[in-house]
């Protein structure tokens, strides 16, 4: 019965027009389609966002990682704080409104840093599936890893959310023992992020689509790449590999989402045989945020880093081609805006 809720809710939504009238605070909707996700949550802390998400009117919430900080191999453990989440009052209003889809970062998959070597990674794809109240028979059960795809077709056009796992296949990062920084990249051609299988699909799946916008979702960094924390830059040639692969499946309007780093940041690059700039959106830090960060390099930054709990919201203008990215904080405050055409 939930399920068909959250569906009736989904198709309502997609009908009605969408109003600023609407929305209270600072918000300003505007967008015939609009997603709002976010990452790095912790259900013991003050959840103070959910009631912006919610006046965001999004017509999907995707939870770009560490939706939950377990750090274990205790699947009891695991699900007690999956439901907990559940029981947050902001959560759950939202959740009754707005369908939830999304991946998991390391600390909702088990182990801080975690890869391929995580003994509970299949135990713990049950639970995370569990949380996102996907159908026991749903292929995703029986499948190694969470990436997933879904399709949102509104009146005007057609979005794909393709939802990346960073996880379950991710090879060993090579520590840095030269300087401070955590870890460096791996040789060229070392190892991989998505694995052979994931690979594949995600190559057949852009190749495939014929959606307006295309969105990837990866929980950690795809083009900041020298701060030495996780991110794609670890495997140099994985970074090359999507960019080539983005740029030769003809796919429209590709846009990377990102979490893992407790700030929000907008990186915008060329990609060679790319019509338009493959813009990466961090938001990171839904209710606790790297309040004492002083600077680190990113040569892809468009403006200003924020360091504050937020979220991010894209808004989709299938008329212009155009999409309004915001990171928004508490009080429906922007903080934070891009606009990019298509």
């Amino acid at each position: 019965m939930t399920k068909y809720l959250h569906y009736i809710s989904f198709l309502i939504m997609l009908i009605s027009c969408k109003s600023s009238t609407s929305i209270s605070k600072e918000i300003d909707v505007s967008g015939d389609f609009t997603i709002a996700f976010g990452s790095c949550n912790k259900h013991d802390l003050p959840n103070l966002l959910w009631d912006d998400v919610e006046a965001s009117n999004p017509d999907v919430w995707i939870w770009g990682g560490d939706i939950i900080y377990a750090d274990t191999g205790d699947m009891v453990k695991l699900r007690n704080i999956y439901n907990a989440q559940n029981e947050i009052t902001g959560y759950k209003s939202l959740k009754s409104k707005v369908p939830i889809i999304g991946s998991w970062d390391d600390h909702d998959y088990g182990l801080n840093d975690g890869g391929v070597e995580f003994e509970a990674k299949g135990e713990s794809q049950q639970e995370l599936l569990d949380f996102l109240d996907v159908s026991k028979d749903s292929p995703r059960r029986k499948q190694e890893g969470v990436y997933a795809v879904h399709d949102y077709n509104s009146p005007k056009g057609k979005v794909k959310v393709i939802v990346l796992d960073t996880r379950y296949f991710r090879t060993a990062l090579t520590k840095d023992t030269e300087t401070k920084k955590r870890n460096k990249p791996n040789e060229y051609g070392q190892g991989t992020v998505l694995g052979e299988i994931q690979w594949n699909w995600l190559n057949e799946t852009l190749s495939n689509s014929k959606a307006d916008f295309n969105v990837i979702v990866s929980s950690v960094q795809f083009l900041s790449n020298q701060h030495g924390f996780e991110c794609w830059g670890n495997f140099p040639h994985e970074v090359d590999k999507l960019k080539t692969m983005i740029a030769a499946s003809n796919a429209e309007g590709v846009i990377v989402l990102s979490g893992d780093r407790h700030i929000s940041e907008f990186s915008k690059t060329k990609v060679e045989g790319l019509a338009y700039p493959l813009i990466d959106f961090t938001s990171s830090g839904l209710t606790h945020a790297y309040s004492k960060f002083s600077g680190e390099p990113n040569p892809f930054r468009v403006g200003e880093v924020v360091s504050t709990e937020s979220f991010g919201v894209l808004e989709f203008d299938f008329d212009k081609d155009e999409v309004v990215f915001k990171m928004l904080g508490d009080g429906g405050a922007i903080l934070g805006e891009l606009r990019q055409s298509y």
